[in-house]
C-alpha cells in the first residue's frame, strides 16, 4: 500500500476492504449496529496505516512518516484538527468515547522498534513487542465498548498476544523476506532450524516443529484469555470479541490442517467456517 498524507479517505476503504478480506477474523462484523462497525473500522484503519508505513513505505520515510502520525495525534488530543484523513476519522471516534492517549502512540512505538529490532531470542521479548503491537487494540475495542476493566486488561492482552503471534507463524515467509524474523532465535536453535530455512519454498519439518510450538504457545493463551474476557463481556462487546477469538482459533486450525508448511502456501481460515466457531465462544463465554 502506498502511504500518502494527503491520501483520500475513499482510497484508504478501498484498500481497508482489500485488507479486511484477508484478516484472520472479522473486522467490523456486518452484524454490528452501524455505530460500532464505524468506530472499529477507524481503529482498523488507524493500525493499518501505522503498520503499512512501517512495512512498506521508503525505508528512508518511514520514520518522518511515523513522525507525522505521532504530530497528528498530538492534535488529536489536544483538540485541534488533525492533518491526515485517516486521523481526522479516527478522532470523533477518540472524542466520542474518551479514549486514551497511550494505545494509540504504544502502536507508533511498536513500528519505529519494528526499524530497529528485527530479530527476537526468546519468547518472552517477543511477547514485550506483543505489548506494543497487539495488546494496544485490545484496549481499544474494551475502551469502543465501554467495556474497560482492569480485570479485562490481561485477559484481553493474552487473547491480543495470541492473533498477534498466530500471525506471525503464518507471515514467517514474508517476514523474512522483508528482513525480519518474529520466531524466537532459541527456538530456531532447539530444533535446529537456519533463518535460511525461511526462504525455502516448501517449509522443512524443522521449521514446522518451531511453527507448531509458537501456534501451540499462541492456543495456550487463547485459552487462558478468552473465558475471563467472554465472561466479563456483554452485548456487543461480546458478540465483537468473540468473533475476533473465533478467527484467531480458525486460523490455528488452518495451520494444523495444512501442517505448517506456511512457506507453500497461504494458510488462512476458512470463512465459511467462522460463524460456527463465532456461535462456539458465545456459548463458551456464558459457563
Amino acid at each position: 500500500m502506498i502511504i500518502e498524507p494527503l491520501w483520500s479517505v475513499e482510497e484508504h476503504d478501498r484498500a481497508l476492504d482489500r485488507l479486511a478480506a484477508r484478516e484472520n477474523f472479522p473486522v467490523a462484523a456486518r452484524l454490528l449496529p452501524g455505530r460500532h462497525r464505524a468506530d472499529l473500522r477507524a481503529v482498523y484503519g488507524f493500525a493499518r496505516l501505522v503498520d503499512d508505513i512501517g512495512d512498506e513505505a521508503p525505508r528512508e520515510q518511514r520514520a518522518k512518516l511515523l513522525g507525522l502520525v505521532d504530530d497528528d495525534l498530538d492534535r488529536v488530543f489536544a483538540g485541534r484538527t488533525p492533518n491526515l484523513p485517516q486521523l481526522r476519522r479516527l478522532a470523533r471516534t477518540v472524542h466520542a468515547h474518551r479514549m486514551p492517549e497511550a494505545p494509540f502512540r504504544d502502536l507508533v512505538r511498536a513500528n519505529r522498534q519494528d526499524q530497529v529490532v528485527h530479530r527476537y531470542e526468546t519468547f518472552d521479548e517477543l511477547r514485550g513487542y506483543c505489548a506494543l503491537s497487539a495488546a494496544p487494540v485490545g484496549r481499544v475495542v474494551l475502551h469502543l465498548f465501554h467495556a474497560y476493566r482492569p480485570a479485562l486488561v490481561a485477559a484481553s492482552d493474552d487473547v491480543c498476544t495470541a492473533l498477534q503471534v498466530i500471525e506471525h507463524c503464518q507471515d514467517a515467509g514474508q517476514d523474512y523476506r522483508d528482513g525480519r524474523v518474529y520466531l524466537p532465535g532459541e527456538d530456531l536453535r532447539r530444533f535446529g532450524c537456519a533463518e535460511e530455512d525461511l526462504a525455502r519454498p516448501t517449509t522443512p519439518t524443522r521449521l514446522r516443529g518451531v511453527l507448531a510450538l509458537e501456534a501451540g504457545r499462541a492456543a495456550e493463551l487463547l485459552d487462558r484469555g478468552a473465558p475471563p474476557l467472554m465472561a466479563g463481556l456483554t452485548g456487543w462487546a461480546r458478540i465483537a470479541v468473540a468473533g475476533y477469538v473465533a478467527g484467531g482459533r480458525a486460523a490455528l486450525s488452518a495451520l494444523a490442517r495444512g501442517r505448517y508448511d506456511v512457506l507453500a502456501r497461504r494458510l488462512r481460515p476458512r470463512h465459511a467456517a467462522l460463524p460456527a466457531g463465532w456461535a462456539h465462544t458465545l456459548r463458551e463465554g456464558r459457563r
